[in-house]
């Protein structure tokens, strides 16, 4: 068995589909399909069951997938175990990340990594959460810091020790603008502005009690600025998490009770990662668990 091949196994069996596989791999379908099938032969087993639609691991295949990986990350890290020791860590990080307070954590983290890894660059994707596990999945990103709720099931996370306030940013002149939190009952009757995020959306259903149908939704958006522009323009109430930021005309007003969200730094379960993405990963949660520790 050859490494590559397992590679290309293991890439297989993570998405379940040979056509996104093979785009990850930068190689042709027919090419992987054949890979897959000269394996099979090599082992004598079935290593997959195929479907229309997608592809799972058979028992073989379960079996070979966890001696894969332990094969392949014994061969990493005997290259690293070889390589010269003082060789720098450099390259690129791709991280995307969504409006959030705990993009300040993230940022401190960014800050004391690159202090003690100088040659590292970063490269930032803004987005919502939806967008940037697109970019994990094809590749395009090393990791994204999401905001909850968000389904994680697919990825390995750290939770970051920050937390967002929920609220409404609302106009100056607003009535609501004068209270100092508001509750369901206060925004019954105010036009509407919430996240195009399903599992947003059922978080604020939640807690206002009440279906969104009931509710005056006059926009979705996915960013929170283009809706602060719109609430300048007396437009309408935009439900959203605080931020450390100001936008003219309007103000933040907290939901009563106080409800607040966590996020999350996920990146992809079982995939062979670079030096300098697993280097940052680990002085990550190193950072997080002496923070819930108060060693640091």
């Amino acid at each position: 068995m050859e490494l590559r091949v397992l590679r290309y196994f293991l890439m297989v069996a993570r998405e379940e589909n040979i056509t996104r596989a093979a785009q990850l791999l930068h190689v042709t379908q027919p090419t992987l399909s054949r890979q897959l099938m000269q394996l099979e032969e090599e082992l004598d087993v079935k290593l997959f069951q195929r479907s229309s639609h997608c592809i799972v691991l058979t028992e073989e295949g379960m079996l070979l997938k966890r001696r894969a990986q332990e094969i392949i990350s014994l061969a990493e890290k005997t290259r690293q175990d070889l390589a010269q020791k003082d060789i720098q860590l450099s390259g690129e990080l791709s991280i995307g990340c969504g409006e959030l307070q705990s993009v300040e954590f993230l940022s401190m983290l960014l800050a004391r990594f690159q202090a003690a890894n100088p040659l590292v660059r970063f490269h930032i994707y803004s987005g919502n959460a939806d967008s940037i596990k697109e970019r994990i999945e094809n590749g395009l990103l090393d990791m994204g810091l999401l905001p909850e709720p968000v389904d994680i099931t697919k990825y390995a996370f750290l939770h970051a020790p920050q937390k967002e306030t929920w609220g409404v940013l609302v106009h100056k002149d607003s009535a609501l603008a004068q209270k100092q939190a508001v509750c369901p009952s206060d925004l019954l009757d105010s036009p509407l502005m919430i996240s195009n995020r399903d599992l947003v959306q059922d978080f604020i259903s939640n807690w206002f009690g009440v279906d969104l149908d009931d509710l005056q939704i006059i926009c979705r958006y996915n960013l929170l600025y283009n809706a602060a522009i719109m609430v300048r323009s007396k437009i309408g109430v935009a439900v959203c998490i605080k931020l450390d930021c100001s936008y003219a005309d309007t103000r933040f007003v907290p939901f009563s009770p106080p409800v607040e969200s966590g996020s999350v730094l996920v990146w992809k379960k079982d995939q062979m990662t670079s030096p300098t993405t697993a280097a940052f990963l680990a002085f990550s949660k190193k950072c997080i668990t002496g923070i819930s520790e108060n060693t640091i």
